[in-house]
Parts: structure tokens; C-alpha cells; sequence
């Protein structure tokens, strides 16, 4: 079938970027090596923020405050045209202490980003101490919008190959012909990157300066009869969401040991401590996972033109915030696409 986009990766950043093209009214399809939405987009928590945005730089703080502000707006479109509901929820975020206080404040107020200091005890019983709370900070459950995103996809007429490897592309000049999988040849006017944390691997010599390797994240799951809270905690590096329906999500850890998605007793142990310095009496987690996040320099990801290859394009190494990111993400492409060009986040040479 004839087609003017192939998109290596169907994680949230391929599904957004598919269904943007497909609105646009082009021909899409989608290519992924295992199921659509199987990898970092499901195996995360669904913060649409960063988890602090004063750690980060203003690449990446202004991106995901753009698509902070469009997710609402996507959720009800989708459940709209789908019936999924991705259950999008402003439930804010208790941010606990050590925090840097003086920082937070400072980058809240020039961002005009509301916040509170609140008393912890005010939002968790029993809890001492003081705390910076964010009332706008929003979840979306992963898995279900991952759901959603993919019935959208073939309602719009998007072409998906599910099960199916990438290998390598064919370039003649400066053009990519085509590109191998483990069943076929499969060819397209021009081609988009997005396989998270096998994108560098993917493209071999033409990933040119192109930095991204895969970090294991793992995640607890508890369940209560109810939610335990209904804010998003934060403490450091570890954050604790909520879910309506009381499962409760714990993570996470940073793992650097390549495409080894592996869960360990290390990480069982490391997370269930700080779980339990918290709150002493909650019970064993009935489930531990772990996914390969698609890790670059500082966060930054790479969108656009390759400098070479006329008709090869990126949208990849969104790290930690690959789900958070990914509308405006899609929009930067296609803005690419279309010649305009955001030089922020080039291909780096």
C-alpha cells in the first residue's frame, strides 16, 4: 500500500505524530516491534509534568508546559471519537520534603505556575512538616490512553504493522528507499523515528550526533479498596500516584544496563523502603515492572529534519516524558514537516 509516512514506533510519540499527519490527511503507517503501546509509554506513571521543573532546562519546561496545556483538550477528543476515556485528572501535586525551597519558589512565580506551601498534615494524616503543593499538575492513566490513541489511529485510516522489527534502511544518495523488517521491504514518500530507546540503534551510521540509550525504570503497583490520597506525592526521585479506582503506582528507578528490562529484587526492596519510611503499614505491592526509557542529554529530545537525508525525520529521546510531551511533540513535526522548523530541538551533527 502506498503510502507517504512510515513511522518506526508506536509509543505515544508515534501514535500522536501518526493521528497528527492523519487528521492533516495523510497516508500513515505505523510500524512496531512488539504491540502498539507496549514499551516506556505503558511501563510509565502518566505525570504530565516534569516531576521538578526547576531541575530542568527551559527546552524542556517550555515544551512540556505547551502540551501540559493541550492534553485536556485531547483527552475529551478522544473519548469523544473513541468511547476510552485516558481519565485525565488535575489532581495536583504534594511535593515533600528535603525540597529546594528558595528554587522552587523562585521558578513558580517566573513561570507563573501556581503554588502553595501547605502543612502536610492538611493533605495526609498523620503526616509533619511543610510541603509545596501544585494544584494544576495532572495525571492521565498511560495504558488507557495508549488505548485510545490507537483506536483513533485506525479510525482515521492509519495503516499499523504490529510485530514486526525495524532492521535497517536503505539510503541512495541522500534519501532513505526503504526500510528492511523481519518480514518484508516496506517503502514510503518519507519516514519518522520514533522507537524511544532503540532509535540510535536503529539508525546506525545516520544517527550522526544523535544521543539516546536506554534507562530501566521500574514501578510498584498497590491496591486499596480506595484511593489512600488523592494527590500525586513527590519526594526527591520517588513519586506515588493515585489512581480513582485505588490502585496506587510507585516509582521509580534510573538503570543504565542497556536493553535489559529485567525486574530485580534491588529495586523491589530500594522502592518498598521508601514506600514504607512514608507509610509504615501499607501492604506488599501485587506487581513490579519495568521499561526502557528512551535517555538523551539533559532530557532533550530530538524532533525534525534529518541534516542529510531529505526524507528522514525524528521525534525521539523524550527520556522521562515521552507520554507528557507528546502532543506538542506531534505538532512540532508536523510543523516540520510543513517547513517550519523549530531549531530547539534539531538533530544534533
Amino acid at each position: 500500500m502506498k503510502t507517504d509516512f512510515l513511522i518506526i514506533g508506536g509509543g505515544a510519540i508515534g501514535l500522536c505524530s501518526a493521528i497528527a499527519l492523519l487528521e492533516e490527511g495523510y497516508k500513515v503507517t505505523l510500524i512496531d516491534r512488539n504491540a502498539t503501546g507496549s514499551e516506556a509509554s505503558w511501563a510509565g506513571g502518566g505525570i504530565l509534568s516534569p516531576l521538578c521543573s526547576w531541575d530542568y532546562s527551559e527546552k524542556v519546561t517550555s515544551l512540556t508546559e505547551r502540551s501540559m496545556g493541550m492534553f485536556e483538550d485531547m483527552a475529551d477528543q478522544l473519548l469523544h471519537h473513541t468511547g476510552i476515556d485516558p481519565e485525565y485528572q488535575r489532581c495536583g501535586m504534594l511535593i515533600l520534603p528535603p525540597f529546594q525551597e528558595k528554587i522552587a519558589t523562585a521558578w513558580c512565580k517566573a513561570h507563573q505556575v501556581i503554588f502553595n506551601h501547605v502543612r502536610l498534615d492538611e493533605h495526609l494524616q498523620g503526616m509533619q512538616g511543610a510541603g509545596l503543593f501544585m494544584p494544576d499538575i495532572a495525571q492521565v492513566r498511560n495504558p488507557r490512553l495508549l488505548q485510545a490513541l490507537r483506536r483513533r489511529f485506525e479510525m482515521l485510516g492509519g495503516n499499523m504493522l504490529e510485530h514486526q522489527e525495524a532492521l535497517s534502511f536503505e539510503i541512495s544518495g541522500h534519501e532513505v528507499k526503504g526500510l528492511s523488517t523481519n518480514k518484508e521491504k516496506l517503502t514510503a514518500d518519507a519516514y519518522i523515528m520514533a522507537a524511544g530507546a532503540w532509535s540510535k540503534t536503529l539508525l546506525g551510521e545516520h544517527a550522526m550526533g544523535m544521543e539516546v540509550r536506554p534507562i530501566r525504570g521500574q514501578m510498584l503497583l498497590f491496591k486499596f479498596e480506595a484511593p489512600p490520597f488523592s494527590n500525586i506525592l513527590l519526594q526527591k526521585e520517588l513519586y506515588i500516584i493515585p489512581r480513582t479506582d485505588g490502585h496506587v503506582l510507585v516509582g521509580s528507578t534510573l538503570e543504565d544496563v542497556g536493553f535489559n528490562k529485567s525486574i530485580t529484587t534491588e529495586a523491589m526492596t530500594y522502592l518498598l523502603g521508601r514506600v514504607r519510611t512514608l507509610f509504615p503499614d501499607w501492604p506488599s505491592p501485587i506487581r513490579q515492572w519495568a521499561g526502557l526509557r528512551p535517555g538523551s542529554p539533559d532530557n532533550i529530545p530530538t524532533i525534525g529534519p534529518h541534516p542529510r537525508l531529505s526524507n528522514l525525520y525524528a521525534n525521539c529521546g523524550h527520556f522521562r516524558y515521552g507520554v507528557t510531551m507528546s502532543p506538542a511533540s506531534a505538532r512540532l513535526l508536523l510543523d516540520a514537516i510543513q517547513g517550519h522548523t523549530d531549531q530547539t530541538y534539531r538533530w544534533r551533527e
